[in-house]
């Protein structure tokens, strides 16, 4: 059953990529089409980049560290802050920004968390 879970697994991971990758050749035909790269369009690729990134991430290491969809979800948010800036009442705007703080914060306490313990894992002679 393991056995089984873990190619599932492997197969899914196979599928995130190969969707990222779709999604990344349509995002440049978008900009091919139109001639015309905005903010929004950088930080979707970039989106894709760091998706990609974790995969790897994941791969070479069997886990997925805590801060990379942090990171994700804080340029989801800024994409989404430019795309509606416009139109947002001045409140959701205040919200998503201290949405983006707050995932800022933990993502350097998950970062400072991740320094102690590798720390505490060479002090006891751990490799």
């Amino acid at each position: 059953m393991p056995k089984l879970l873990d190619l599932i697994e492997k197969l899914l991971l196979i599928l995130i990529m190969l969707a990222t990758l779709v999604a990344v050749g349509a995002e440049i035909m978008h900009m091919v089409r139109y001639q015309k790269v905005e903010l929004s369009d950088l930080l979707l690729l970039f989106i894709y980049a760091e998706v990609m990134g974790m995969l790897a991430a994941y791969y070479n290491s069997n886990r997925i560290p805590v801060t990379l969809p942090l990171i994700i979800a804080m340029t989801a948010l800024s994409r989404m802050i430019i795309l509606q800036s416009k139109e947002l009442d001045k409140i959701v705007l205040i919200y998503e920004s201290g949405s983006i703080l707050l995932l800022s914060i933990a993502a350097l306490i998950m970062s400072m968390k991740d320094r102690v313990s590798l720390e505490k894992l060479k002090q006891r002679g751990t490799p």
